[in-house]
């Protein structure tokens, strides 16, 4: 009989997003290792009820309107009780920002039940991510009590360098990979008269695709002669965003040369990946306030076996020969680095790929399932 887990999230699923693909892949990793894992989550149903869900069972219905989305915030009773009968060897948690003494108090009921408890905090710090005013008074909420929520954890998990977060000591892991649901590229044989680039995220600032941009309209005034397509794949999330990209476009007459796909999935996206030569990580981390960081999509771009550019930290990555460490500021992107390193780039998808085993989601959670903390 393996370790019993409990993981809980406090939102629900979207079937082709990235945050939800990684929690199907953390769930799958600890099965491959053994663990009986139970899912717990938040849905909206197609009748506008707000449940709480136990694998595929409602555990408990809100109800509807107001007081239900109130409910949400506030009554963990329903949960509380189910862990305690339920008797789990340990219970993740991925944190939602929400510390508050309704967090704290479901916290103090998961520690009472006798489980091993972790929170992991995917991206450290993030206070810069919260720039409108109803999301600096969330933070503000959070800040007053995310220390005291901390001290009903036995660690916080984190893909950073930081040994404590919150006061609490943290344990780290980077972020992981299924690789069953990442197939491998297959570039084309045929001279193409472009290069193309790729990029594939839910678009934030701290991307800094406007940095790539800016280094195109720069390239194209130097080197008219040699096309450069960048496709750009992702929801454009915020007004802050769509200004980043769509004014510099418009100002230099990009539009030949930016396409904004909007999200893609399947093989529509697998078809891009095969015709893109580079991909383009994150190039604005530094906006956040943030150093090391272990991406989800820098291992996504391995995985899929593409030579790939970004300005942040990243232990797993920075040492290898198929990547460009971009300048951790604000200046245009070098497109004729890029051109160059294409150029001379001799590297095949499968040994990208074959590079970057350890980091499976199986391989790391199999490191928290052996930390100090379970043994």
């Amino acid at each position: 009989m393996g370790l019993k887990v409990l993981f809980f999230i406090f939102h629900g699923f979207s079937e082709h997003n990235g945050i939800s693909k990684k929690i199907w892949g953390q769930i799958h990793g600890l099965k491959q290792n053994g663990a009986q894992v139970t899912l717990c989550h938040y849905q909206v149903e197609a009748n506008g009820h707000r449940v709480w869900k136990i694998n595929d069972e409602v555990l408990i219905d809100l109800g509807k309107g107001v007081r239900a989305k109130i409910r949400k915030r506030i009554d963990y009773s329903a949960i509380a009780k189910f862990i305690s009968a339920s008797k789990f060897s340990l219970i993740y948690i991925r944190s939602d920002h929400n510390a508050n003494p309704f967090t704290i108090n479901l916290l103090k009921a998961m520690r009472q039940s006798g489980a091993t408890v972790v929170m992991e905090v995917p991206t450290y710090p993030y206070d810069q991510e919260y720039n409108t005013p109803k999301m600096k008074l969330e933070l503000f909420i959070d800040r007053l009590y995310r220390k005291q929520l901390a001290r009903y954890l036995d660690a916080v998990v984190t893909f950073s360098d930081y040994d404590f977060i919150f006061g609490q000591k943290t344990l780290k892991i980077s972020n992981g990979i299924d690789f069953d649901a990442i197939p491998i590229r297959h570039p084309s044989m045929v001279e193409k008269e472009a290069i193309h680039l790729l990029a594939v995220a839910e678009i934030h600032y701290w991307h800094g695709f406007d940095r790539l941009i800016k280094g195109l309209a720069l390239y194209r005034q130097q080197q008219p002669g040699r096309q450069v397509i960048f496709h750009l794949v992702g929801q454009l999330t915020g007004e802050r965003e769509r200004a980043d990209i769509l004014l510099p476009i418009q100002e230099h007459g990009l539009q030949q040369q930016v396409i904004l796909h909007g999200a893609l999935w399947g093989e529509a996206l697998d078809e891009l990946f095969d015709l893109a030569d580079f991909a383009i990580g994150s190039l604005g981390r530094h906006r956040t306030g943030i150093d090391v960081i272990r991406t989800l999509k820098n291992r996504e771009y391995a995985a899929r076996g593409i030579p790939f550019i970004y300005s942040e930290s990243d232990p797993d990555f920075d040492q290898r020969d198929y990547i460009i460490k971009a300048k951790a500021d604000e200046s245009p992107i070098d497109i004729e680095q890029i051109l160059n390193f294409i150029n001379q780039f001799k590297i095949s998808p499968d040994a990208i790929r074959a590079s970057i085993q350890e980091l499976s989601w199986q391989g790391q959670m199999n490191r928290l399932l052996q930390s100090d903390l379970l043994q």
